[in-house]
């Protein structure tokens, strides 16, 4: 298993309307596609303020690939993708378990 960890930064005011526009109508999508969502998180305090983070869970390099390809061609995703407020910043990650993970 890996795990993509997603860390988009957004401008002042922009974060919470993603966060409502994503909930409405774009996480259905995403998880049909992506599958195994881990988790989404805000961060409240420290450096990073007005970030969204989240966790996708994929068997190998070859299923993150083919998941992502075909979330990417879905015509309701990149109509709803364009009404989003866009990241001023993004991260990702690709993580992979230690042997002593809960998550593996």
């Amino acid at each position: 298993m890996i795990v993509e960890e997603r860390n988009y930064s957004f401008a002042l005011g922009d974060v919470a309307r993603f966060v409502e526009l994503y909930e409405r109508e774009g996480v259905h999508i995403a998880k049909r596609h992506l599958g195994n969502l881990i988790g989404y998180f805000r961060t409240e305090v420290g450096p990073d303020l007005n970030e969204f983070v989240h966790l996708w869970g994929f068997v190998d390099f070859e299923d993150r690939a083919a998941r992502r390809k075909a979330f990417w061609a879905d015509p309701e995703w990149l109509d709803f993708a364009t009404r989003c407020p866009l990241p001023v910043r993004q991260r990702n990650r690709l993580l992979t378990p230690t042997a002593w993970s809960p998550i593996r």
